[in-house]
């Protein structure tokens, strides 16, 4: 079964993905680096704000929140908590 890639803000909220791909340039990109958005690290989507922007996302133990501005441009391997041991 080939898994798709998916970008980060679709997501669905209670959702689990991988990240594959960051396509962001220039500071923005390295401060996703900096908040450990790097190959492979398994991010939650928690919760939508009330208006829909930003999402919290549990990054590495932290909750993070991004707008869907940035996080579109993060590509991400739906999986199941199942897929993965942390």
């Amino acid at each position: 079964m080939t898994k798709k890639w998916i970008p980060l803000d679709q997501l669905p909220v209670g959702s689990f993905g991988k990240v594959k791909e960051l396509a962001l340039e220039g500071n923005i990109r390295r401060r996703m680096l900096d908040l450990g958005l790097v190959y492979d690290t398994t991010v939650e989507s928690l919760r939508k704000s009330p208006a829909g922007d930003p999402t919290a996302y549990e990054i590495r133990g932290t909750v993070i929140a991004l707008r869907s501005q940035e996080a579109s441009k993060i590509l991400v391997e739906s999986m199941y908590k199942e897929d993965f041991n942390e």
